[in-house]
């Protein structure tokens, strides 16, 4: 996988059925996705923020890379993701996913990666 530039706003980069934030303060924010059966988190990596995966309603499948990982959540299910450690959030069921990214500590930064 290739990295790509590091971006501050990635909402432009794959849709969501909803998007909210519901903290963000310096070095720390907790946004809420929702996502189609359909929909996904493409691949990417942060540089120095860990994500930490809260999941609301539906079943999350995390994909991560170094090491190659498949993670299955369900409700009230958390699992946190290191800084830099590759990884794409996908929809495992086929009614909507709603999940909670507590993102920190640190500056936010979305880094893209190509070759998946």
């Amino acid at each position: 996988m290739k990295p790509g530039q590091p971006i501050k706003d990635a909402s432009h980069l794959y849709e969501v059925e909803r998007r909210a934030q519901h903290a963000v303060r310096p070095g720390f924010r907790i946004m809420e996705l929702q996502l189609s059966p359909t929909q996904k988190v493409p691949w990417h990596t942060h540089s120095n923020i860990s994500d930490t995966f809260y999941v609301l309603e539906g079943r999350m499948r995390l994909f991560l890379q170094e090491p190659k990982e498949e993670v299955s959540l369900k409700p009230g299910e958390v699992y946190a993701v290191r800084p830099t450690r590759p990884h794409l959030v996908t929809n495992a069921g086929t009614t909507s996913l709603t999940f909670l990214i507590l993102q920190g500590v640190g500056e936010y930064d979305f880094v893209p990666l190509a070759g998946k």
